[in-house]
């Protein structure tokens, strides 16, 4: 037994396995590494990442989010597939810091675990790692902590910590939004990762669905469905929040519309919006189907296809919508800013 097995030998009778968390690193270090860029300045493993601001910023302002996945996370166990997990983990972040206007730098993750499995780690990071590129970041840190009193040797935890850069003059606040801009939304791929505990309760408890059973309307079976990755809407709106003179941003996570859209509203103003022009994803009619859930509900939870909706001046729909056409997006114009005290008036 060598020198080092004796002094971790005992720490593993605990049921920490110190040498699992060594291979865990090993194993992820490849894709760690090809989310760093030349501001990255540290190297994997050490105490902090460090990270150089870009050059070129009158009044910098650091923009930051963090955030877990919730009970997406038992869709993961229940089907033992843990390769998205981590685009939610960076989504749900990411996503929050743009609708702010900031352009994303990097990202730290936390993982507690039950039993440390390296594979199953590694698994999780390289999917942390592939959101990370998807959000234009640096993935320079994070922390694995097997923690066997706390967790299921099966289950495990993820959070996340997102930082973003913006010029303090192109915040994005809602501040400016005036009765007569636009709003238009841009499509989800899916659940995303909010309403899972009303899911399972529906699909899983109530009626007793399997993860593994497919289902003709969505293509695959219902765990593939559920588990499809949040969108990261990065790459598609950063080079036009400015020149689109984008005003307000939502993402749409928890609460649905109802939560998320009022939150960028000034007072005085409501967000009228016609839910009769969004393509509700298959996903969410059987959900409702399956559940008899009032429509009011299903949009006070979900996002029904609309992940994020952003608030512009009438005048520059035309160039927005023109713009996200020529990446392949299909933006939607949901409504428009009247005046009111409700802050959201959904028309369904």
């Amino acid at each position: 037994m060598s020198e080092n097995q004796i002094k971790t030998d005992a720490y593993r009778q605990a049921g920490v396995d110190v040498e699992a968390g060594y291979e865990s690193v090993k194993l992820m270090k490849a894709d760690v590494q090809r989310t760093f860029n030349d501001r990255v300045l540290s190297h994997l493993g050490g105490f902090g990442g460090l990270f150089e601001l870009p050059e070129g910023y009158r009044k910098p302002v650091l923009v930051s989010g963090t955030d877990g996945v919730g009970t997406k996370l038992r869709l993961a166990f229940m089907m033992d597939r843990h390769d998205t997990i981590g685009v939610d983990c960076v989504a749900m972040c990411v996503n929050d810091i743009l609708c702010q206007g900031a352009q994303p730098m990097f990202f730290l993750d936390y993982i507690a675990c039950g039993k440390n499995y390296p594979e199953k780690i590694a698994t999780i990071v390289k999917g942390i790692a592939e959101g990370c590129i998807q959000g234009n970041m640096a993935l320079i840190g994070g922390e694995t902590a097997e923690m066997p009193d706390m967790y299921d040797l099966d289950e495990y935890d993820l959070a996340g910590f997102a930082v973003g850069i913006v010029e303090k003059d192109d915040i994005v606040t809602g501040a400016t939004i005036a009765e007569g801009d636009v709003l238009v939304g841009l499509p989800s791929s899916g659940v995303h990762s909010n309403g899972f505990s009303l899911v399972r309760k529906v699909l899983f408890k109530d009626l007793s669905l399997d993860v593994n059973t497919y289902v003709d309307d969505l293509g695959m079976t219902l765990g593939e469905a559920l588990l499809t990755p949040t969108r990261i809407y990065v790459k598609v709106l950063a080079d036009l929040i400015k020149p689109c003179g984008i005003k307000g941003m939502s993402h749409i996570t928890g609460g649905g519309f109802y939560e998320n859209i009022p939150r960028m509203i000034p007072d005085g103003l409501c967000a009228k919006v016609d839910a009769s022009v969004i393509e509700t994803l298959p996903i969410f009619k059987f959900i409702q189907e399956a559940g008899k859930i009032p429509a009011e509900s299903m949009y006070a939870t979900f996002n029904m296809g609309i992940g994020l909706v952003a608030v512009l001046p009438a005048d520059q729909v035309e160039a927005f919508v023109a713009g996200l056409t020529a990446k392949g997006e299909k933006p939607v114009i949901l409504g428009s800013i009247v005046k009111g005290e409700e802050k959201i008036a959904l028309c369904l």
